[in-house]
């Protein structure tokens, strides 16, 4: 199984990309945001995701060996397939999709091409017992999820209270990933603060 190429890009297509190495062709799926960052005839380096089926293989490849953990993390769930995690990871960072899966942020997900609303409930369903351990073998750091393993009364509080205060604003129409940045924002700045705290004080920082 191939789980990393280093080469020359040969060429760059809509969604994949051409990895020489030593002569050999390699032709990996990609996301856009990855292949934007490569350039034809520069050196590059790829974590590699390999798809082995009955009449073809196919190879996966991202910026990071995070990346390719999560994409795997991601085809746990019944109905998500590769270009559904390759959408998700398009618009969500590790990190960012471990919080929104911890806040229960159908919202974020849903901004992913192709993830309708039911799908993105099952993947919060099914990853939420996932996220903290695998984020803590990547060493992501987290906000919100990182609260949610602890074992105080305290920062569960805390942690239905951000999540609240997230659903809200997304339900007003802000990004999810931005609305959770600016309460967490929020949250540092105050002493064990409301749901209805924190959307005034995260409200006046996205205004900003």
């Amino acid at each position: 199984m191939i789980g990393r190429l280093k080469g020359t890009v040969a060429a760059l297509g809509t969604d994949t990309v051409l990895i020489d190495v030593m002569g050999v062709g390699y032709e990996a799926n990609a996301m856009p945001r990855l292949l934007q960052k490569l350039g034809v005839g520069e050196a590059a380096t790829l974590s590699i995701e390999t798809y082995v089926r009955e009449d073809v293989i196919r190879l996966y490849g991202f910026e990071s060996n995070h990346e390719r953990q999560c994409f795997r993390l991601l085809q746990t769930v019944q109905g998500v397939g590769a270009k559904h995690g390759l959408a998700i990871l398009q618009v969500l960072s590790p990190a960012e999709l471990y919080d929104a899966v911890a806040a229960e942020d159908v919202t974020a997900l849903s901004r992913a091409h192709g993830v309708g609303k039911k799908l993105a409930q099952r993947i919060v369903l099914d990853l939420q017992s996932k996220v903290g351990s695998l984020a803590e073998q990547t060493g992501e750091v987290l906000t919100l999820t990182a609260r949610k393993t602890t074992n105080a009364t305290t920062g569960d509080l805390a942690l239905s209270a951000r999540a609240d205060a997230v659903s809200a604003l997304a339900n007003l129409g802000y990004d999810g990933v931005e609305a959770r940045r600016a309460v967490a924002l929020a949250a540092e700045a105050m002493d064990s603060p409301g749901v209805e705290a924190l959307i005034k004080a995260a409200l006046k920082d996205l205004a900003a």
